[in-house]
Formats: C-alpha cells, sequence, structure tokens
C-alpha cells in the first residue's frame, strides 16, 4: 500500500507541475508588477489586432497602427526597447481581466476611460480623443455629419454606442447594423449603405487602408477618451505613463504617429491633443 500511495502522489505531483507549465505556457499572469518587469528591460503591452491604423498583426508577425506607436513609446521611456515588447490581443470584452491576472503589464487599444471601467483598472491618460463621425466614398457630398443623415442609411455595429446614439438622437436617418464594420464597409462599397459610423479615428484607421476610395466627415460629435489601461492602485505606473504620453505630445512624435498611421492616408488632420487627467 505503501509503494502504491508513493507512486500515486508522485504522479499527482507531476501532473501539477506540467499543470503549472502549461499555465506559464499559455500566458497566465505573473507576481511582478508592471515596472518590475520593466526594470527587467521587457513589457507584454495589450494592444488590439485588427484595428487598421490603430493596432493591427501584419501578415509577416509585425505590428502597426497608432495604439503600436503609443505603446512603444511609453515603453521607451520606462526603459524597454521595441524589440523587447511582447503584444497581446486584447479583445474589448477581455481588457479587465488580462490587466487583472498580470497577463499584460498595461493596453493601449481603443480602450475608453469610463467611470464603471475604473471601478476595476486605473487609466493613464488620456492618449487621444475620439468622438462620433462618418465614413463616405470620397465622391459623396451630402453627408457633412449628423445634420445631414435624414433619410439616409447609415450603418454601425450591433449593439455599439455609435449605433444606440444614432437610433436614440437621430431617428429621422435609417439605421443598418451588422456584427462587424467590414460588413458595414461592403455596403458602402454597393450602394446599400450612405455612411458608416463610429469613432473618428476608427474611420481614418479604415480610409487609410485604400487611399483615395473614402472619406472621414463631420466633426466629431461625441466624446470618448482612450486611455492607456493599467492595474488597479498602481500610482507610480500611472504617473510615469501620463509623463510620456505628455512626452509625446511635447515633441511631435505623437502627431507624427497620427499622421503617418491614419492622418495622411486618409486625407484626416491631427485633432487636438488631449489634456492628461492626473485624477
Amino acid at each position: 500500500m505503501r509503494i502504491t500511495r508513493s507512486i500515486r502522489t508522485g504522479a499527482g505531483a507531476a501532473v501539477l507541475a506540467l499543470a503549472v507549465s502549461l499555465t506559464a505556457a499559455c500566458g497566465g499572469g505573473g507576481d511582478k508588477t508592471a515596472l518590475e518587469n520593466a526594470q527587467d528591460g521587457k513589457l507584454t503591452i495589450g494592444i488590439k489586432f485588427d484595428q487598421p491604423g490603430l493596432g493591427l498583426r501584419n501578415a509577416d508577425g509585425t505590428y502597426s497602427g497608432f495604439d503600436v506607436d503609443v505603446a512603444k513609446y511609453v515603453a521607451g521611456k520606462l526603459g524597454v526597447q521595441p524589440d523587447k515588447i511582447t503584444f497581446k490581443e486584447s479583445p474589448s470584452g477581455q481588457r479587465e481581466t488580462l490587466i487583472d491576472n498580470r497577463q499584460v503589464d498595461f493596453i493601449v487599444a481603443t480602450y475608453s476611460i469610463t467611470d464603471a471601467r475604473k471601478q476595476k483598472v486605473d487609466f493613464a491618460g488620456p492618449y487621444y480623443q475620439a468622438g462620433q463621425s462618418f465614413l463616405v466614398k470620397a465622391d459623396n457630398t451630402t453627408i457633412t455629419g449628423p445634420e445631414s443623415i435624414a433619410g439616409k442609411t447609415v450603418c454601425s455595429v450591433k449593439g455599439s454606442t455609435p449605433a444606440q446614439n444614432i437610433e436614440k438622437n437621430y431617428p429621422q436617418a435609417q439605421l443598418q447594423t451588422y456584427d462587424t464594420y467590414s460588413l458595414c464597409l461592403d455596403g458602402l462599397n454597393s450602394g446599400s449603405i450612405d455612411a458608416v459610423t463610429t469613432d473618428d479615428i476608427i474611420l481614418a484607421g479604415y480610409a487609410s487602408q485604400s487611399p483615395g476610395k473614402y472619406k472621414v466627415v463631420g466633426k466629431p460629435f461625441t466624446v470618448e477618451k482612450y486611455g492607456i489601461g493599467l492595474k488597479k492602485g498602481d500610482t507610480e505606473l500611472r504617473a510615469k505613463i501620463n509623463d510620456a504620453i505628455e512626452a509625446m505630445i511635447a515633441d511631435g512624435s505623437w502627431d507624427k504617429a497620427f499622421q503617418s498611421n491614419v492622418g495622411q492616408a486618409a486625407s484626416y488632420p491631427t485633432p487636438p491633443a488631449p489634456q492628461v487627467d492626473r485624477y
């Protein structure tokens, strides 16, 4: 019986060790803080992988976009070189969990600062102030903003804040919703959709994929402040990231990142830089 127990105990230990090993290999959380990881010369940063002009994983495995450039700049100010950054995909519904479990050190992924989210995570920034606008074909002259969408078919994503805004505040427009913005673009191309609506920088990102085909019109008519999400209570990290954002704006890198990723290709001027909120 003693031999059997020993074998079982040994097997159980082996299974436990394997489970721990697999958890680590699959990107489980670590014990170190973001600043401790930065002191080691490495960071794991959450971004979107599927937003052109903002956070995109390219076919060759590299990453590009305005959010990516912001992330790299902040990491540099924390002493981490670009080749020591691990970018981790951070879908909207998983962002708080990724931060809380320390699977990422911080997140730069069109992450709007809200009071509800601030109950779970902290934010540095904002590093960009977005607002709802419209994407139309380049030759469209009839849609110039929300005041000109009466009788027009406007498309957004099901359940999104922009879709709800159109439905509630602009009932004179014909709202069409799909699961993805790519389907909205298909409708825009075919002529069944007159305009696509969401945050201006996201629309500029889509426009930048096909220069000369689309344009972003109308001044933003809502306010979405994009912040860098980080572990709740890490005031030292938040202060250092805020310093980095302010430096990026001051030295011209912020404007350069916006224009090189979305502005030039989409013929969209750089908006005013946001003021960092040091709450």
